[in-house]
């Protein structure tokens, strides 16, 4: 089987790689994948349900989503595939939202690969990109029960930085902020929190 005119396997739209991780862009073929990530009940409860229920609206989704964004900012958010086989895993990348100054990091994974350090890694890679593109900072959304996205962002070198609500109607999730280099004139750190 082909995808995007490379055999089935290949790394298409390949953007980091790790020792154990590779990450690509998404493309349509990924909604089988997209549709049982974004229906975990772990992804609904600590992110949000998306309404994707089908397989079209998985592709609607990535569509809409991860693939507009690679066209519009220059980055998104990527699959995570597992070593040797590319065997998918999880999405993690950077996200641009209307309301939000800064581009922030996401990720979500399956819950069988969870505590073996793959959000770990997959989001160092994504801040290295973040810092090839001379982003000024990232930030991050965590719901207050999800300890172990906070430990991660606290080993990342996020700091607290207040709470918002993503949508009027949400409840309120804790932003968590990484100063990647200085604005002009300010001396440069980690974000303190307020």
């Amino acid at each position: 089987m082909e995808q995007n005119g490379k055999p089935a396997g290949v790394a298409t739209g390949l953007v980091a790689e790790t020792e154990r991780l590779v990450l690509r862009e998404f493309t349509a073929a990924d909604a089988p994948f997209v549709l049982r990530l974004l229906n975990e009940p772990s992804f609904v409860h600590n992110i949000g349900d998306r309404g994707v229920r089908t397989a079209e609206e998985a592709v609607r989704y990535l569509n809409d989503g991860p693939i507009a964004s690679y066209a519009k900012h220059g980055h998104g958010l990527y699959l995570v595939a597992l070593k040797p086989g590319l065997q998918p895993i999880g999405m993690c990348g950077l996200l641009k939202r209307d309301k939000i100054r800064d581009v922030d990091l996401g990720y979500a994974f399956l819950p069988e690969f969870w505590s073996n350090g793959y959000a770990r890694e997959s989001a160092a890679s994504v801040l290295a990109i973040a810092r090839r593109l001379r982003l000024t900072a990232v930030a991050a959304f965590v719901s207050p029960g999800n300890a172990p996205s906070i430990r991660l962002l606290d080993k990342l070198g996020f700091a607290p930085a207040g709470e918002t609500k993503l949508e009027p109607a949400a409840a309120p999730v804790f932003v968590y902020r990484l100063q990647l280099r200085s604005p002009p004139g300010k001396p440069h750190g980690r974000a303190q929190g307020g």
